[in-house]
């Protein structure tokens, strides 16, 4: 099978390349530049008419959004376990949090590094004001679910998919006014999920050093 995993450092293609890693899964990755904008090419736009990343091909078949991408990956390789039986309760608590972090914090995120999209960049100061209360908001139900649930994941003693998914947007917290590191529940599960050999493998093949 060819994969290759069209990203750049530091963004979503993140979550993607290290469960590449993690699963074995034998890939190409092709990091983008984003100061040329070659995310905005039109080679690319072909594949991702979004400009965005991370797209994922398998065998020809081109798989965007990384939330989807790593459900895939984790569907296609069960003997992982990181994704909960389809129709089990576990299952249904996987797809919350998947969800909560495509729908709830990425675009909040996104509100936060990009303020003039929202609403032009008269306004900026006052999107990136409630893109930090959403995010914050947000860290705090997460921060308060793992800590009444015994297990140091999301679904409970259970690691999935959308742990992985969750480290990487705590990494995207780190040069912000409150770093996800400042909740405890939060920071206890980073240090469990960036012990990962897979992690420091991805920090390593992409360069990263910070929060690593």
């Amino acid at each position: 099978m060819s994969t290759v995993l069209y990203g750049s450092r530091s963004t979503a293609s993140l979550v993607v390349h290290w469960l590449l890693l993690e699963l074995q899964v034998p890939h190409t990755l092709h990091l983008l530049d984003f100061d040329t904008q070659e995310q905005k090419s039109a080679a690319y736009l072909e594949l991702n008419p979004a400009g965005v990343v991370p797209t994922l091909v398998m065998d020809g078949e081109v798989i965007t959004e990384a939330a989807a991408i790593a459900m895939h990956l984790a569907d296609l390789h069960p003997w992982a376990g990181l994704a909960p039986a389809v129709g089990t309760p576990q299952r249904a608590q996987y797809y919350r949090w998947m969800f909560f972090m495509a729908n709830t914090l990425q675009p909040a995120y996104r509100a936060w590094f990009y303020t003039d999209e929202p609403a032009g960049e008269g306004n900026v100061e006052a999107v990136q004001q409630q893109a930090r209360h959403r995010i914050e908001t947000a860290w705090t139900r997460v921060a308060d679910h793992l800590a009444s649930h015994s297990g140091p994941y999301l679904l409970g003693t259970q690691l999935s998919a959308a742990d992985f998914m969750l480290t990487m947007l705590m990494r995207w917290s780190r040069n912000m006014p409150r770093c996800t590191d400042s909740w405890p529940a939060l920071e206890a599960h980073a240090q469990v999920m960036k012990a990962r050999p897979a992690f420091k493998e991805t920090c390593a093949r992409e360069g990263l050093t910070d929060w690593a």
